[in-house]
């Protein structure tokens, strides 16, 4: 029983390509929806879809965290229920755990190709996109792999030598748009030049972040902030004058992380889609 943790993003994009290319057989490709990704990632997913149905792949299966009386709940009810911010911002790292990790879990425990492997007593393994270039999280979570009696950890794109550069191009190759970078649209580890993309492709967006960070300042100690030692509002209203000229970045810092140009036409939404006309 092969399962493959799907992120969104580019390494865990270009491993499923790799593992089709490989003939390696998947049965399952979970993805974890914390109901905060930004609209490229949602967008990418269909776009990922069609692709693995036209390879004869199983289909994304999206699962999501629920509380304990089954309702769905998304990291950003929590921190507006609960008056902080996530808990990254902190310091930690239980957001991944409570809204990435958990609900893939709790869907195998309870899908019957995984509980026929355990009661065989075999592992069920787990793909992960980590690129040869992030040893450091390998070796970081060594030792919880070794310790862990239902899964088998692989991580394919470590054994194929294969870094970031090299997983651009197998899904350029593969005549696929680029993913952009996956991850929550109030995220503090965003870098200030991708709190700027924010406020050019996703302005709604922006304010539902700052709305989060302005309701749990009032609670705030340790940190200012969405940007851990800066608050966003602060950031944006001091770099309002800048966001406002069209020519105010370096190149490389121009906000447009779809990733929708380029690629096969196929694969891509009509011009029409809102993913489109967020880009033009």
């Amino acid at each position: 029983m092969i399962v493959v943790g799907y992120g969104g993003g580019t390494d865990s994009t270009a491993m499923l390509i790799g593992l089709w290319q490989r003939k390696i057989p998947v049965d399952l490709i979970l993805f974890s929806d914390p109901g905060g990704e930004q609209p490229h990632t949602y967008w990418y997913l269909r776009v990922m879809d069609r692709w693995l149905r036209a390879h004869g792949m199983p289909p994304i299966t999206r699962v999501w965290y629920r509380d304990i009386l089954g309702r769905r709940q998304t990291l950003e009810q929590e921190c507006l229920r609960s008056r902080s911010l996530p808990s990254i911002a902190y310091g930690h790292k239980k957001c991944s755990q409570k809204y990435k990790i958990a609900p893939q879990d709790r869907f195998c425990n309870h899908y019957p190709p995984c509980l026929e492997s355990w009661s065989r007593g075999e592992r069920v393994v787990k793909m992960i996109g980590y690129d040869a270039g992030e040893v450091r999280r390998l070796e970081g979570a060594r030792e919880h792999d070794l310790a862990d009696k239902k899964y088998q950890k692989e991580y394919p794109l470590m054994e194929w030598g294969w870094h970031r550069e090299d997983c651009v191009r197998t899904i350029r190759d593969a005549g696929l748009p680029l993913p952009g970078k996956s991850s929550c649209f109030f995220c503090p580890s965003m870098k200030k030049r991708e709190i700027r993309a924010l406020y050019h492709q996703y302005p709604d967006l922006l304010e539902r972040a700052l709305a989060m960070e302005d309701n749990a300042r009032p609670n705030l100690v340790t940190v200012k902030g969405l940007g851990r030692d800066f608050a966003w509002r602060d950031f944006i209203e001091f770099d309002q004058l800048q966001l406002a000229l069209p020519d105010a970045f370096e190149p490389e810092e121009r906000p447009c992380s779809c990733g929708v140009e380029g690629g096969d036409p196929q694969w891509q939404d009509p011009p029409s889609s809102p993913q489109k006309q967020l880009c033009s």
